[in-house]
């Protein structure tokens, strides 16, 4: 399979999930708005609007990512850097990740103890 054409099967379906997202935004503020304001609350009880307008939505920004030149272009850059990362290998990420779980541990305990210190200390002063 030609690399382009896989790139171009990963940007589209960027672009769904983006107005797939777009859509659910669209919907989750309109549901917001109507249970703040009547007006809204009223419009909602339409079916094409509480069901229309995120698809619309979401239809509209999907097409205007996809058949947007300008937007391939830098999607297709986007997609093809991506490729060039050099990605650690699972033991490189599995070490890291029990690097920085110690490290965490480690920052919570210090803090724990400082925070009792200071408690003691201000306890002291007050009394």
């Amino acid at each position: 399979m030609n690399k382009n054409n896989n790139y171009k099967k990963i940007i589209t379906l960027s672009f769904v999930i983006a107005g797939f997202l777009v859509a659910f935004v669209a919907n989750v503020l309109m549901e917001t708005a109507s249970a703040a304001f009547g007006s809204v609350a009223r419009l909602m009880t339409v079916d094409a609007v509480k069901h229309g307008v995120p698809i619309v939505l979401g239809l509209a920004t999907f097409a205007a990512l996809q058949f947007n030149k300008k937007v391939l272009v830098w999607a297709e850059e986007v997609v093809s850097e991506i490729d060039k990362v050099v990605w650690p290998s699972y033991k490189d990420t599995s070490a890291m990740t029990i690097v920085v779980s110690i490290m965490l541990l480690f920052a919570g305990v210090a803090l724990g103890l400082m925070d009792m210190m200071s408690n003691y200390v201000v306890g002291l002063m007050v009394k």
